[in-house]
């Protein structure tokens, strides 16, 4: 069987391999993971018809949950895109990996992936297709159970309240794929894909922290206003449509699930006691928690860096140093400004999360080192190490920029 898998990260990552074991033909095609590059907010129903030629079946894992995330270019229109392409290219079978609650979700999560189901749907006779619709995915790679592992790890357990959940196990959700590809045809299924047992948030980190060999913390409960403004300035991996969607709860019957594909899912500590926490998983999930913090340090560092010299320091006593360079008057007070701003556009691109802001400030900070170094070495015996911090600082700047390059 050829299968092509659009979306190269955890569930696409997982069900590639599972599919290779059992003998397909995979390609995994990704914005950044996979063997073919493809861009599913803009490719049309043509392009992915060209690319899906020859193919038995088409798994469609993309899926987006991000700030600023392009939910109508990705849920919706690209994957009715991908789905016509499926169509006129002949594809036998297409399995969408929607979400439960998208039959009646109001976040624009929840509409877009609505929206692309209900088109599959209506391919009718065309192809087979079936719709999964899953509630959280556990299992050591996906973006919840790094979340959740990250939350387990802090010294106070907060309790963000929410309706339950009804986590699946990603080797689930995986073999579900797996028996819908060998279903018989024709297929038109809708199913919601969810564990055997509903949980509250509390219960799914400590259900993690058991997992990572940490032993039981006491609680904290997190007033709603705190995480609706952590969202509101992008502080952690908090967004509104999270916090609806966390708040409306993502729970459905498991029976049918049983019934129609024919074998029961595993709770999360059973499903996690398969594959055993190792000092790797508890370094990632302690780093996860730090990451706002060592963020936010970073941003201080370099707003500091922007303020200080206008507002604190005479303008007087930033031309005396730069006139070591040869600068004075005009060329001087520019050069401050201009510094000013790149540290404070540095900082702000820090807030918002652009890629590369932490290693572009690597590079700023390496060249005021170096010019710091050339007209005032001795800052290096300075007791208050004002040379000296900027290697803790390339340490932090590394480590957010290791860590962005970890979700990548």
């Amino acid at each position: 069987m050829r299968v092509m898998i659009v979306g190269g990260g955890f569930i696409g990552g997982h069900l590639a391999g599972r599919l290779r074991d059992e003998g397909c033909a995979v390609t995994v095609v990704g914005r950044h993971h996979g063997n073919i590059t493809c861009d599913l907010a803009r490719d049309d129903a043509r392009t992915w018809a060209e690319r899906l030629i020859g193919y038995d079946a088409l798994v469609n894992c993309a899926g987006l949950l991000a700030a600023r995330a392009d939910y109508p270019g990705v849920h919706d229109r690209g994957a009715r895109a991908l789905f016509d392409g499926a169509a006129q290219a002949g594809v036998a079978r297409i399995i969408q990996l929607s979400a439960l609650g998208a039959a009646d979700g109001t976040t624009a999560y929840h509409r877009t992936k609505r929206a692309a189901d209900d088109h599959l749907a209506g391919l009718g006779d065309r192809t087979g297709w079936a719709i999964l619709r899953p509630s959280l995915v556990v299992g050591r790679g996906g973006a919840s159970t790094a979340l959740f592992s990250a939350l387990a790890t802090l010294p106070v357990t907060p309790d963000v309240g929410g309706g339950p959940v009804q986590p699946i196990a990603i080797d689930d959700l995986v073999e579900a794929i797996w028996r819908l590809l060998r279903r018989p045809l024709p297929m038109g299924l809708l199913l919601d894909a969810v564990g055997p047992e509903p949980m509250t948030v509390l219960a799914l980190a400590d259900t993690l922290r058991q997992w990572l060999g940490l032993g039981p913390a006491p609680r904290l409960p997190v007033p709603r206003w705190i995480l609706r403004a952590a969202a509101a300035l992008g502080f952690g991996p908090v967004t509104g449509e999270s916090l609806t969607m966390l708040e409306a709860g993502n729970v459905a019957p498991v029976a049918p699930f049983v019934d129609m594909l024919g074998f029961a899912p595993q709770p999360v500590a059973q499903a996690l006691a398969r594959h055993p926490a190792s000092r790797a998983d508890r370094t990632a999930a302690r780093l996860g928690a730090m990451e706002p913090a060592l963020r936010g340090l970073l941003v201080l560092v370099w707003l500091a860096g922007g303020l200080v010299p206008l507002l604190l320091i005479p303008m007087a006593e930033n031309i005396r140093l730069l006139a070591r360079l040869g600068l004075s008057g005009g060329a001087a007070t520019g050069a401050v400004w201009a510094g000013a701003m790149i540290d404070l556009a540095l900082g702000l691109a820090l807030v918002l999360r652009w890629r590369g802001a932490a290693l572009a400030g690597v590079a700023v900070m390496a060249a005021y080192t170096a010019i710091l170094t050339a007209i005032a070495p001795e800052l290096w015996a300075d007791p208050f190490g004002a040379l000296v911090k900027n290697a803790a600082v390339l340490g932090l700047a590394l480590t957010v920029h290791a860590m962005e390059n970890a979700r990548a």
